[in-house]
């Protein structure tokens, strides 16, 4: 019998490592830390399969901890799972920026979180996340000489978009898109994270990663991917929705 991984759970708040602590019981073997210190000094001992940390906490906070785990050459390959505040969207961003593999907001569902850490131990990352067609105008700001482009595909972390020309590598933009069939705009910051030149036979155009984003358009993205990729066991669930 192959034996049970580790799963890490760092927060100050004693209730949601009781918490996290039942949810993930059948998931894996869970161990719990106060604070991001104390997480740190668990991975380097321990080496847990996952790292779910809540992004703030007191000596060292979530993103901290993401970057000195994502610094670390023997610890790099964890994966890192940071808790936000849904009500902030630069919280998501901070998250983003120090390395995380995935974001999950407060309020978080028992499913949810099962989904989440189990995409990691079967192996899955963001890069592996379900990405479906869609063509959309999408509106550039922040990028000199650029000002729209075309979406082509979408997943739950990040958009390709085809342009004139590219930005440069890590150029963080303000984007606005509608989804088909929505008249709500999307308006997520992103940063670019690779290019593709022009061809004769292919537009350029650019991955990007979102970075700052409201809770409402998270689900709306999450809902509009998963039911498109044929994957709907795999969607996150919405913490509103009932068990």
């Amino acid at each position: 019998m192959r034996a049970r991984r580790t799963i890490l759970l760092a927060d100050d708040a004693p209730l949601f490592r009781d918490l996290g602590s039942l949810f993930l019981a059948r998931t894996g073997e869970v161990t719990t830390a106060r604070d991001g210190a104390e997480a740190l000094a668990i991975t380097v001992r321990e080496r847990p399969a996952v790292v779910v940390a809540d992004l703030l906490m007191p000596r060292m906070d979530g993103a901290e901890l993401c970057r000195r785990i994502k610094r670390d050459p023997e610890l790099s390959e964890t994966p890192v799972i940071l808790v936000v505040s849904g009500d902030d969207p630069e919280h998501r961003a901070r998250a983003v920026r120090a390395g995380a593999d995935d974001v999950i907001a407060k309020p978080i569902s028992r499913i949810a979180l099962i989904q989440t850490v189990n995409r990691f131990l079967r192996g899955f990352d963001l890069r592996g996340q379900p990405r479906v067609p869609m063509v959309a105008e999408v509106q550039i700001e922040g990028a000199i000489d650029l000002e729209h482009g075309i979406a082509r595909n979408l997943s739950r972390g990040g958009i390709f978009v085809e342009a004139e020309r590219t930005a440069a590598l890590r150029t963080e933009v303000a984007l606005r898109f509608d989804l088909p069939d929505s008249k709500q705009p999307i308006r997520p910051t992103a940063e670019v994270m690779w290019c593709r030149e022009r061809t004769p036979r292919s537009a350029a155009g650019m991955g990007m990663r979102f970075l700052a984003l409201d809770r409402q358009s998270v689900v709306r993205i999450e809902d509009y991917v998963y039911q498109r990729s044929g994957r709907l066991d795999e969607r996150p669930v919405n913490p509103t929705e009932t068990e």
